[in-house]
């Protein structure tokens, strides 16, 4: 499995709000034990889903306090099993963002109806802490895109 889990984006304002979505792999190996008969998609993996579109959406600023890190889940609600083949529809809106710290209201919906919902919050990490060439793939393809 790849921990990259935002297929792309669909609407970003840098710092502020994002939509995106990630399509739930039908064959993905941890469908095997979670759960035998039942394959539903962990709720840790959902929030981190959350958490990487929120972190995209901040990263996107492109301000040299460094890469934004989830480092507290507030709060997390799980309302609906997510299932191998759905396509989720990320949401995140930005609801405190400083140098330090910042705060996301996130959800997560299939067809229209909430599946997860949660609160995030995210510190900031050197960039010189991560691999030189280090590429948000999935960021860079959306802002090409945006590119006249």
């Amino acid at each position: 499995m790849r921990f990259l889990l935002v297929d792309r984006i669909l609407e970003l304002t840098p710092g502020t709000s994002i939509v995106a979505e990630r399509t739930i792999p039908e064959h993905e190996e941890l469908f095997q034990d979670h759960f035998p008969g039942f394959p539903v998609m962990p709720g840790v993996l959902l929030t981190e889903m959350m958490g990487q579109a929120a972190a995209k959406c901040l990263d996107a600023q492109r301000l040299p306090r460094g890469k934004p890190m989830l480092a507290k889940i507030l709060s997390a609600t799980f309302r609906s099993w997510v299932r191998p083949g759905d396509v989720t529809r990320l949401h995140a809106t930005i609801v405190a963002n400083d140098d330090r710290y910042a705060t996301a209201e996130c959800r997560l919906e299939v067809e229209g109806r909430v599946a997860a919902q949660a609160r995030l919050f995210f510190s900031f990490m050197a960039t010189e802490q991560f691999a030189p060439n280090l590429r948000d793939e999935v960021l860079e393809a959306f802002l090409q895109e945006q590119v006249p």
